[in-house]
């Protein structure tokens, strides 16, 4: 996929994947870019993050990011902290740029120290280019599929998303590593003013194992090349690129081999809305009630009643696959073609809550028997 106006990408192997896959990436701006972050609000958060949130206090722009995949540099105490800032300078120097003006990120095995040597080594074998694929290969580490999402404005100018996550993806903050870049004008006010509503509409909808990352981070950037937009277009833009990436994510949720698309609506709020039906995406037993088709609506409604939002069950509307299971009562259904329904490569479950207009989305996977056996075997 082909970069904005202004922008490259590259990557390199620089051994630090067990695998010998690419594991080092830049994504670079010719010019200082206007720039908007949300980290993970785990408290256990990697350097990368805590130095992401400096950055962004500071105020100024950015001009490229850099990445390692197989090492994520968290819990790794004053080495870490200091491996980190290292791989700033080190991209820096690689791209004659102020290290304040590189962001840094890291992906992968918790608490094993970072390979400054490696990263050293394997910085000046990369070659920039206008597309993004080796970029978002490099930074995928138990995907399965690479995740990218484009949309034009009317002006012309483009936004182009990559993100990579499988597992240990719970909403908190974004939940994986997800990067937005646009050649369009927008300042850095303005994309700080909407950014954390964007993600709370996508990837903090996005739930594979209610685990939360330590080194989650979502960043929008935009360098103006292409020019003044619509504002509203453009977050419009952004929003569906987000959604596009999330709903990616979940499909290729660890072992996952179904898209769960939990919709709810007549809650009194939207923020109410989006938390049931977070609440459903994230239920281990409705989960695996999609792996096995079994229309159990009782695990949705379960899910609803724990998310703490009001609910009164004499007014909820239960539907799969667009077929009613519940309204308010227990309604007649034929099980064997509701079950037929769910063998899909998307199920989805709607539930109206009937107290009031709040509505939202929320996105998972059904749980499988791979899932348990990628991450039995990790590290070993």
């Amino acid at each position: 996929m082909r970069l904005p106006i202004g922008f490259r990408a590259g990557a390199t192997q620089a051994g630090i994947k067990p695998s010998g896959k690419p594991d080092l990436a830049l994504l670079v701006s010719g010019t200082p870019c206007s720039w908007a972050f949300v980290g993970t609000l785990n408290k256990a958060a990697a350097p990368c993050v805590a130095r992401g949130r400096q950055l962004l206090a500071a105020g100024q722009g950015l001009q490229a990011i850099v990445v390692n995949a197989g090492n994520a540099n968290c819990a790794t105490g004053e080495q870490g902290i200091w491996a980190d800032a290292r791989m700033a300078e080190l991209a820096a120097a690689q791209l004659q740029l102020a290290p304040e003006t590189v962001l840094t990120a890291s992906t992968g095995v918790i608490g094993q120290p970072l390979p400054v040597e490696k990263i050293e080594a394997a910085l000046p074998q990369i070659r920039l280019g206008l597309e993004i694929d080796p970029f978002m290969e490099a930074i995928m580490t138990t995907d399965l599929v690479p995740k990218m999402a484009e949309a034009t404005l009317s002006s012309g100018a483009r936004v182009v998303g990559v993100c990579k996550g499988s597992g240990m993806i719970a909403p908190n903050m974004a939940t994986m590593l997800a990067y937005i870049v646009s050649d369009a004008a927008v300042s850095q006010e303005e994309l700080r003013r909407g950014w954390q509503g964007v993600v709370d509409k996508s990837f903090n909808q996005v739930t594979v194992d209610t685990d939360t990352s330590t080194n989650d981070m979502a960043v929008l950037m935009t360098n103006g090349a292409a020019g003044p937009v619509d504002l509203a277009e453009f977050w419009q833009a952004v929003e569906r690129v987000c959604v596009e990436l999330a709903r990616k994510l979940a499909r290729d949720g660890e072992g996952a081999t179904k898209l769960l698309t939990v919709k709810v609506t007549g809650a009194k709020s939207d923020v109410e809305a989006r938390k049931a039906a977070l609440s459903v995406a994230a239920s281990p037993l409705w989960k695996s009630a999609v792996y096995g088709n079994d229309p159990n609506w009782g695990r949705v409604m379960m899910a609803l009643g724990k998310a703490g939002v009001a609910l009164e069950p004499d007014k909820v509307r239960i539907t799969l696959q667009g077929i009613p299971l519940y309204a308010g009562k227990v309604l007649e259904f034929d099980r064997a073609q509701a079950s037929q329904a769910m063998q899909a490569e998307e199920v989805l479950v709607e539930a109206d809550l009937g107290l009031g207009e709040g509505q939202g989305t929320a996105w998972g996977c059904d749980l499988t028997e791979g899932y348990v056996r990628i991450n039995a075997l990790y590290t070993t």
